[in-house]
């Protein structure tokens, strides 16, 4: 079992607070010294994470309906994740990469190796749309934008999009989605679109999971904005995803949703969406990596990236899961 306050002490989470009241501009600063990469997937793929559920009104996890809300909680099992080599990097909200930002920072400080170093950072633009609000479709951008992308040297940004077809907020979010797309390209920034086909149900909005739908969004998505030529799709896994991959040239990155409690379902579903067409390069997933049940998040990152970057196949990345489980649980309390 995980122990996030082990590896994550309190007193960290204390100490950042204390930045922000006494030294605002530490993350912006720690932002300037973190060294970029020259090329945003060296390899053709890549394995990022998704952190930006809680400024959209989303903090269930199983059975704890406050799970995500922890904040300590919450980061220890981010940067617990970007411990593995075998993740290029993370999505989330500026507050999430500033408090992220701000323990490089002393990491760096302390002349320890550092977090952030050559990974990929990318800013979620838009949480306006708040899960169970009479507004959720209607989803602005109320985040970061490609300029604050440019300022504090991001590698990229990301939109959701989520159409229902009987809903007209759905058209809202469809153009702001296109100017975003237009702003991020006049400044040659990447952007990732999560494209999703949507039905209201009793229990709110439901990620329609067919290969028709998906594959007929995907070709709507890939239109957006006056060029594409910077732009990746995020999608969901289904069956017969050949039919997604072939709905588009764009790089496709397999998305996770709520967490299944336990590694294999969905590293089985990027195992299959990785095989659906060559254009499906990688994976950017939260939930299912952050809280893989009684696993440790180290030992799932290091099982997704080694189906990304390495080939493994499910059963070998289950089995080097033992080796991951558990290492280094000191790197943060051993420096700060």
């Amino acid at each position: 079992m995980f122990s996030s306050k082990e590896f994550f002490p309190d007193a960290l989470l204390a100490r950042l607070t204390e930045l922000r009241v006494n030294d605002p501009d530490f993350a912006w600063h720690a932002s300037e010294a973190r060294t970029q990469r020259e090329l945003l997937a060296p390899g053709g793929k890549l394995n990022l994470l998704a952190a930006d559920h809680p400024a959209r009104n989303v903090t269930k996890v199983g059975a704890d309906p406050l799970a995500m809300a922890d904040r300590r909680d919450y980061l220890a099992r981010i940067v617990r994740v970007l411990a593995s080599e075998r993740v290029d990097g993370v999505m989330a909200t500026m507050d999430i990469l500033e408090d992220l930002l701000a323990i490089d920072g002393l990491l760096r400080t302390a002349g320890a190796p550092t977090l952030l170093d050559g990974r990929v950072l990318i800013a979620s633009m838009n949480r306006g749309g708040l899960a169970g609000s009479s507004w959720e479709l209607d989803d602005p951008v109320t985040g970061a934008t490609p300029a604050t992308c440019r300022e504090w040297r991001l590698d990229g940004a990301k939109l959701l999009l989520r159409v229902d077809e009987q809903e007209p907020a759905s058209l809202k979010t469809l153009l702001a989605s296109a100017q975003a797309i237009q702003q991020s390209n006049a400044l040659r920034i990447p952007m990732f679109l999560e494209p999703l086909p949507v039905t209201k149900t009793a229990k709110g909005y439901a990620v329609v999971k067919t290969a028709e739908a998906l594959a007929r969004l995907a070709g709507v998505a890939s239109a957006l904005g006056d060029s594409s030529r910077y732009l990746w799709l995020k999608l969901p896994y289904c069956e017969g995803y050949e039919a997604v991959a072939r709905a588009t040239t764009l790089p496709i990155l397999l998305l996770g949703g709520e967490s299944a409690g336990d590694p294999s379902p969905f590293l089985r579903q990027l195992e299959g969406a990785l095989r659906a067409g060559p254009n499906v390069r990688g994976a950017l997933v939260g939930r299912n990596v952050l809280y893989p049940g009684d696993e440790d998040p180290l030992a799932m990152a290091e099982a997704a990236g080694g189906i990304v970057h390495e080939g493994w196949s499910v059963d070998t990345a289950l089995e080097q899961m033992a080796a991951n489980r558990g290492r280094d649980m000191d790197r943060l309390s051993r420096w700060l």
